[in-house]
């Protein structure tokens, strides 16, 4: 069994933070050391010492530690608490070992940073008290400014000086998956009323989404210049739209979103679910790096987005209710497949699942790490 990877380099909670992010030798040797971490360098299709591992939804209710801080708490009042957010931020990086941090929030958090009348109801999800249905309703989605989150650059700030030399993701919702919840009044399954008026007023969809795309922009450059060392955009229903529809109707507004914040040089993940035959076209909005999920293997994923991108999947999150062997064969089928690709992250193809184990990621981790170890 190869070695255990070294551990990353996280205070324990309380810690006094050190110099990251300042001025200092000690800064900007931090910086560095991030910098070189094995997941940034998989994000730049570079040798690593391990295939790094994150998962999405790794902060969150498969973690008992999560459970008990966010007792008592409304979802959307959490991701305003800064101590809090950096406290469920660094949780599975603790347990987990896991080789970056994400943001713990919400795609909605924008939204309800300028003004709108929404909430996230337990066991239901985003709900919007006012859909939008016409042009006048676009009214309502005034640009998002710095100063309306101020809580996140506090809480960036915090979670990096904390986790030394482990990246921080940060992360948004894709116009098209933010538009659904507002078009739709919250979840759909059918997307009916976001297809009418994509379909049925493609001028007041464009304007829907290219104010999406401002929001969404300055969202992610705020995580960013508070510290963040990668972003990713998630378009969480966009799979449910074919290829031309995608190139005509939402890939505008994704590429708006990447292009607005390439200057900062840092990587950009996009990921959708049930988006296989759309892979292609999630590249061509310019990600660094494609997330796919469980239903394409990851060879036949890199021949559908092209070369020149990294990737990252893609085992399916039910897996882990599996035996541990059966956990660790499945795994191993991701990496043989990923085996021959520049730039592989090991993630799930889609969020933990809420009654997942948290010993099972654990042990995933692990596996991972040994079995890849170079």
């Amino acid at each position: 069994m190869a070695g255990n990877p070294r551990r990353p380099r996280v205070r324990p909670a309380g810690a006094t933070p050190g110099g990251a992010g300042h001025s200092t030798g000690h800064g900007r040797l931090l910086c560095v050391t991030v910098t070189d971490s094995p997941f940034l360098r998989a994000c730049r299709r570079e040798p690593v010492p391990h295939t790094p591992v994150w998962f999405m939804r790794q902060a969150g209710r498969s973690l008992p530690e999560y459970r008990k801080a966010r007792q008592g708490i409304a979802m959307l009042d959490s991701c305003t608490r800064p101590e809090l957010v950096t406290e469920i931020t660094l949780q599975p990086v603790r347990r987990h070992n896991v080789d970056a941090a994400v943001y713990f929030s919400d795609i909605v958090v924008p939204l309800k940073a300028i003004g709108l009348d929404l909430d996230i109801k337990p066991g239901v999800g985003p709900v919007v008290a006012e859909p939008i249905r016409g042009r006048a309703d676009l009214e309502r989605l005034r640009p998002l400014e710095p100063d309306d989150i101020g809580y996140i650059t506090e809480a960036v700030r915090m979670v990096t000086a904390e986790l030394g030399e482990t990246p921080l993701i940060g992360f948004a919702g894709a116009p098209f998956t933010l538009a659904s919840y507002l078009v739709e009044g919250g979840p759909s399954r059918n997307h009916e009323h976001t297809k009418a008026l994509m379909y049925g007023d493609p001028g007041l969809w464009a304007d829907l989404l290219d104010r999406l795309a401002d929001i969404t922009a300055t969202f992610l450059s705020v995580q960013i210049e508070a510290g963040a060392s990668a972003v990713q955009l998630f378009d969480s229903w966009v799979g449910a739209l074919a290829p031309a529809d995608y190139r005509r109707a939402v890939l505008p507004a994704s590429s708006k979103v990447l292009a607005s914040v390439a200057h900062h040089g840092v990587p950009r993940i996009h990921f959708g679910v049930g988006t296989g035959e759309l892979l292609g076209l999630l590249g061509e909005a310019g990600a660094d790096v494609v997330g796919v999920d469980w239903r394409v293997p990851l060879d036949e994923a890199a021949r559908r987005v092209g070369p020149g991108m990294a990737l990252q999947g893609n085992l399916d999150p039910a897996v882990l209710f599996a035996p541990p062997q059966v956990v660790e064969e499945e795994a191993g089928r991701v990496l043989d497949a990923a085996a021959d690709l520049p730039g592989h992250i090991f993630n799930l193809g889609h969020g933990v699942l809420p009654d997942t184990d948290p010993d099972a990621l654990t042990r995933l981790v692990a596996y991972v790490h040994e079995r890849t170890a170079r």
